[in-house]
């Protein structure tokens, strides 16, 4: 038998103050966390579930067996953990609060935008406005990953990408290259980009973890079922939400023995890749409680099927509010960075929240009498 343990965040509130300073900070981020559910699975299932604020939850861990206790340990330690900021080149990204990733597609196929950016002459315009609109870093990929799509050789992707790569490191953007191919990380890395961003966690194309050691450049480790050419294919869970940390958990320690920092890693839950729709409801909101792995967390819900089956099954382009909804709802939960295809109308949605936060933070009111 299998037992395993998870620190659920559960009650959050706008700030510390709301609660007399009984909040934890989750991961360096704007989002706090009063109550915490300390929750023991065997074989899948719950055998004990005790909820407790955050003064109780030591005595909670203490009580759980030698080894569940020293996991959980670990994993309260990362709730409370300060991320440094991310490294790409010369550009520096703060994760003390959301930053925006904007999405640069370079593929003739993208679901998102039918390929309106492979042409590199709008594709250096999108890159641009982006930036302009407060894009804090670039992702570019020339590989579409949607359902079905077809495949795409190496030597084309590396056509597709290289192009971009170049214009945008001329703009003196941060730059994150979008693939799960060893061969296309390393033309790009080559021709200016800074970070990877790997759909595979790194399992398509085992060669890019020696890559991206010998660079020393921040990843994006995502959940997908498939490790081959279908990231869609495989998906069977029973608990999506501890089965996709579990996942996350082994593929950052992978990452880790093959000599990538630990504070490179960033980790996303994987939102629409062989997942239904209950399965990415489920990880939407139990976001708080992939803090407690320990890295930066990116969310990428922008414009994706999710949206159209919540609503009125709205198409790519008219699904604008519920991106920002996500976007939202993945700020609350402390989420460091959103990979999002309309930049200006994310950083507007981030900028208003982050001023509602900055006045809970320094409501001193809501404090008690001394």
């Amino acid at each position: 038998m299998s037992e395993a343990v998870y620190l659920h965040p559960l009650t959050l509130v706008a700030g510390p103050q709301a609660v007399a300073g009984e909040a934890v900070r989750l991961g360096g981020s704007l989002a706090y966390a009063r109550e915490f559910a300390l929750v023991v699975r065997e074989d899948g299932a719950v055998t004990s579930r005790v909820v407790g604020t955050a003064a109780q939850m030591p005595a909670a861990i203490a009580a759980l067996s030698d080894r569940l206790a020293g996991e959980a340990q670990t994993q309260w330690a990362n709730l409370h953990k300060v991320h440094p900021p991310l490294q790409l080149g010369q550009r520096t990204i703060r994760l003390d609060q959301p930053q925006v990733m904007g999405i640069l597609n370079v593929t003739p196929d993208s679901f998102s935008d039918g390929g309106a950016h492979s042409d590199p002459e709008a594709g250096r315009a999108h890159a641009a406005a982006m930036l302009e609109a407060g894009a804090a870093i670039i992702d570019i990929g020339g590989e579409s990953t949607r359902p079905g799509a077809a495949a795409t050789f190496e030597d084309e992707e590396i056509r597709r990408v290289v192009p971009a790569v170049e214009y945008c490191a001329a703009m003196g953007a941060a730059i994150s290259i979008d693939t799960r191919r060893a061969g296309v990380l390393e033309a790009a890395l080559a021709a200016g980009a800074q970070m990877a961003n790997d759909v595979s966690a790194l399992r398509f194309d085992p060669r890019s973890i020696e890559i991206l050691a010998a660079h020393a450049c921040p990843v994006v480790l995502m959940h997908a079922p498939g490790a081959g050419s279908d990231l869609h294919a495989g998906a069977s869970f029973g608990d999506v939400v501890s089965e996709v940390f579990d996942f996350l958990g082994a593929v950052r320690a992978r990452a880790v023995a093959g000599g990538i920092a630990e504070q490179r890693i960033v980790l996303d839950p994987g939102i629409g890749f062989g997942k239904s729709l209950a399965d990415n409801v489920a990880l939407i909101n139990a976001l708080p409680l992939f803090h407690a792995l320990g890295s930066p967390l990116i969310i990428g819900v922008s414009r994706k099927r999710m949206i159209g089956a919540l609503s009125a099954e709205e198409e790519a382009s008219r699904r604008l509010p519920g991106s920002i909804a996500l976007a939202s709802e993945a700020m609350a939960a402390g989420v460091q960075l959103l990979r999002v295809h309309d930049v200006a109308e994310t950083v507007q949605a981030r900028n208003v929240w982050r001023g509602l936060r900055d006045a809970a933070l320094t409501d001193f009111s809501q404090l008690p009498a001394l």
